[in-house]
């Protein structure tokens, strides 16, 4: 997309009315508000719901296997994005991308909501993955496309974006986790579908008034050869794919073992795979070579936080459920209560960070400082969470405050990393791949989950404290690297701070 496309689609949306920002924000915070208030909400519940027995509402999935699906399902949605970001670059823009996503997310939700078997439990999650992997990427793309480069709102715009998102997934485990765990999870899973229904809602009648000409745009299309080369590729590909499903598992060949490798393999070669396509690309110049460059470590202390940070809705929303006090100062708690913890901390926090960046300007931390920062964070984070089985043992149950605390440790470095990260992304991207290059940036927690996948089945009680000082020291040595090496990525990032 040229300089002079650019500025007509920044001059196309009304720059000032959502304190201080584009009007188009309004819409893309209360549209993302309402589908993280439909995801969070599932989630709260889903591992509950895999694993608990069958006369509890449950599936009665073994409970280190509920926990290894809800890692490979939380990979498999970012992973997803691949196929979003490309559908919006090449076929129908961002706009599209999200209004699709959204109906395939509600859908997803609508099938959870009847009471079925697994393979029910598995169409949802094909509907939920495919539909966030074309909502989630795109619409931070647009809020790109919102601000010009010299912009300095942007990083505070992507702040305040970031609130909605928590704003919804703090409210979704109080309301969703309550009457999922209290009286029916299928009643749980209706809410979250009214949720997405008034995302779209927002979306749908408000988009043209405030958005104006961003995400509409298709910044590389097919041409009429190259679609019909994708498509019969693409037909091919899905042949094949059913076809080794079909033998794979009556021969006992595709196993759930297997599949999760797959996964794991798959999370290493995709980005990989879209780094080098992207660096050898004609379409790219050599500064945005250099800043893809730059990019790469980023992209590696990315999948190391998110490694981290999204445990807490597996191994410490297990840590909940089995090793907490839940009756405390004379109130029962619902282990879905504690999802609402992360988000709560971003919304009392953001605005904090998302003033200081302001008001620091020129002299706030750089890019690479900032995702230095992130990861000694989560480091603690979860040496923190080890020192109740090193002081009490591994039998007595948990002061919950001990999890807050983990909770909110971690909460300081995502905002470090997360909106700073959605930032950078659209930032450094190449022109011809800009949303797919936000497709890869969630790719590396798609990295991050695929690892903790295998992982995961490593946690016992006994193992407690090997397992979250093992991986919080390795994040804090990862620091360490990164805040060394930040003058010399700086300097590859071509201007960009």
């Amino acid at each position: 997309m040229s300089a002079m496309n650019k500025q007509k689609i920044v001059s196309s949306v009304p720059q000032k009315g959502f304190f201080g920002h584009p009007k188009g924000l309004l819409t893309l915070f209360f549209t993302e508000f309402w589908e993280r208030f439909s995801y969070y909400g599932m989630r709260a519940i889903l591992v509950f719901y895999m694993y608990y027995e069958v006369s509890k509402g449950g599936l009665g999935i073994d409970e280190t296997t509920a926990l290894a699906i809800m890692s490979i399902y939380g990979s498999l949605v970012y992973m997803s994005g691949i196929i979003g970001g490309w559908l919006a670059d090449r076929i129908f823009g961002t706009s599209k991308a999200v209004f699709y996503g959204g109906i395939l997310i509600m859908l997803g939700h609508i099938v959870l909501a009847f009471p079925g078997n697994i393979s029910m439990f598995f169409i949802s999650m094909a509907l939920i993955i495919i539909g966030t992997g074309m909502l989630k990427p795109n619409i931070s793309s647009i809020i790109g496309d919102m601000y010009s480069e010299e912009d300095n709102r942007r990083d505070a715009g992507f702040s305040i974006f970031y609130m909605g998102i928590n704003l919804g997934g703090f409210l979704s485990p109080l309301v969703v986790g309550t009457v999922g765990m209290n009286y029916s999870f299928h009643l749980g899973f209706g809410i979250a579908a009214i949720g997405m229904f008034l995302g779209l809602i927002v979306f749908v009648f408000t988009k043209k008034k405030n958005l104006g000409l961003a995400g509409t745009y298709v910044p590389n299309p097919l041409s009429p050869a190259e679609k019909k080369k994708v498509f019969t590729r693409i037909g091919l590909g899905a042949a094949l794919i059913g076809a080794l499903i079909a033998v794979g598992i009556p021969t006992g060949l595709l196993t759930f073992d297997t599949f999760i490798a797959l996964v794991g393999v798959l999370g290493i070669l995709l980005p990989t795979a879209y780094f080098v396509t992207m660096y050898r690309s004609p379409k790219t110049t050599e500064t945005e070579r250099s800043r893809i460059l730059a990019y790469i470590p980023l992209f590696i202390a990315s999948v190391m936080f998110w490694a981290i940070q999204e445990q807490g809705s597996t191994i410490l929303a297990n840590y909940a459920d089995k090793r907490t006090q839940l009756d405390f100062a004379g109130i029962h708690i619902s282990p879905a209560w504690f999802q609402s913890l992360n988000p709560l901390f971003i919304i009392t926090l953001a605005p904090v960070f998302a003033w200081l960046w302001v008001k620091l300007g020129n002299r706030q931390p750089s890019v690479p400082t900032k995702f230095a920062l992130s990861l000694l964070f989560a480091g603690l984070s979860f040496l923190v969470i080890l020192l109740p089985a090193y002081f009490g043992g591994t039998d007595s149950l948990v002061n919950p405050l001990w999890l807050v605390l983990s909770y909110l440790i971690v909460v300081f470095g995502e905002l470090c990393l997360s909106p700073v990260g959605l930032s950078a992304t659209t930032k450094l991207a190449p022109a011809a791949f800009s949303a797919q290059m936000m497709s890869l940036w969630f790719l590396s927690s798609a990295a991050a989950q695929a690892i903790n996948a295998q992982i995961v089945k490593f946690y016992t009680p006994e193992t407690e404290m090997q397992y979250f000082g093992v991986i919080g020291g390795a994040s804090i040595v990862l620091s360490i690297i990164l805040f060394a090496l930040s003058p010399k990525i700086q300097s590859y990032m071509k201007g960009v701070r």
